[in-house]
């Protein structure tokens, strides 16, 4: 099963502050920890959203908005992919990330990811079905970085 573990933006990183140092170490050496594991498949961090666009429609069209967006609070700073047994163990790995002090109230989320894979047989039609496999193996998206 894959998860999506959702770090939650702060004003700090919507004004674009780096990290201190000590930050950075713990991140990598997280990161470390869930590429040993096996469980790893991406991790990135993400730019404010004032570099980012949001695309709202209305009546079938599509208008484009610049960011920056809403409050940070309801923004997101970066994101892990993992792939993993559980929900639990999905839960277990972000109760791992190493939040700085002081960043009390919702930091993380925890998403399962959709997965063709978790389709029961019989319900995809065959060629969608190796469709969907033959760009997943293309793009090497089920193969975790070890």
């Amino acid at each position: 099963m894959k998860f999506m573990i959702v770090g939650k933006a702060s004003a700090e990183t919507e004004a674009g502050a780096l990290p201190s140092q000590e930050v950075v170490d713990n991140m990598h050496a997280y990161n470390e920890s869930l590429t040993k594991a096996g469980v790893l498949l991406t991790a990135e961090g993400l730019y404010p959203s004032s570099q980012g666009v949001q695309i709202a429609y209305s009546g079938g069209k599509a208008t484009v908005l610049d960011g920056p967006f809403t409050e940070a609070k309801e923004l997101i700073a970066g994101f892990w992919l993992i792939q993993v047994k559980s929900r639990e163990e999905a839960v277990e790995w972000a109760l791992r990330v190493p939040v700085p002090p002081g960043h009390d109230g919702v930091g993380l989320q925890v998403y399962r990811v959709f997965d063709a894979a978790d389709v029961p047989d019989d319900s995809l039609p065959p060629e969608e079905r190796a469709r969907e496999e033959a760009l997943r193996e293309r793009l090497g998206a089920d193969n975790p970085t070890t």
